[in-house]
C-alpha cells in the first residue's frame, strides 16, 4: 500500500510520497531570495529553519496569483535540502494500492518531476518526484543563492 499527501492547485491536484513529507503548516511570510531559481519564491521561517519556498504553480504552468492566508507550506524532504511547497488546499493522505497508478514514462517518456499518475473515480492525481524537481542548473542556483543569504 502507498501512501500519498495530496496537494490541491485549483483543478490540479499532485501527490508526495508520505514519507517525503515532514508536515503541513499554515503559509508565512516568504522574504525573496535575490539569485535563486524562478521557481523558488524565496525563504520562509519555519520553526527557527530557514527554508527555500517553492512554487509548484511555476513548475506545472498554473496561473499564478498572491500567497492567501489559507494556503498551506508543506515542509517535505529531498536528499540535498528541507523545501516548503506552497499548496492551496492539502486534502490529506491517500492510500492506494493496485493497477490505478500508470508510470510516468507510459504516458510521456522524459516527464523530469512527474514519477506516475493515479486515477480515481473524482479524476487524476499527479505523482511529483521531489528528487527530480529541480534540474541541476536550479538546484545550484539555490545552492548558491542560499549560501550568499547566509553570509548577509
Amino acid at each position: 500500500m502507498d501512501e500519498y499527501v495530496v496537494l490541491g492547485f485549483d483543478a490540479l491536484r499532485i501527490a508526495l510520497p508520505l514519507s517525503d513529507v515532514e508536515r503541513v503548516v499554515r503559509a508565512v511570510y516568504v522574504t525573496p531570495l535575490p539569485g535563486a531559481p524562478a521557481i523558488v519564491s524565496g525563504v520562509a521561517n519555519v520553526q527557527g529553519r530557514v527554508i527555500p519556498v517553492v512554487d509548484l504553480r511555476r513548475r506545472f504552468r498554473l496561473p499564478q496569483r498572491e500567497m492567501a492566508l489559507t494556503d498551506r507550506l508543506v515542509i517535505a524532504h529531498t536528499a540535498q535540502r528541507a523545501v516548503a511547497l506552497v499548496a492551496d488546499s492539502v486534502s490529506g493522505v491517500l492510500e492506494h494500492a493496485g493497477p490505478d497508478r500508470v508510470d510516468a514514462e507510459t504516458i510521456l517518456p522524459g516527464l523530469e518531476y512527474v514519477d506516475g499518475v493515479v486515477k480515481l473515480d473524482d479524476g487524476l492525481i499527479l505523482i511529483h518526484d521531489l528528487e527530480r524537481f529541480l534540474s541541476l542548473d536550479e538546484a545550484e542556483a539555490l545552492d548558491r543563492a542560499m549560501t550568499a543569504a547566509e553570509y548577509r
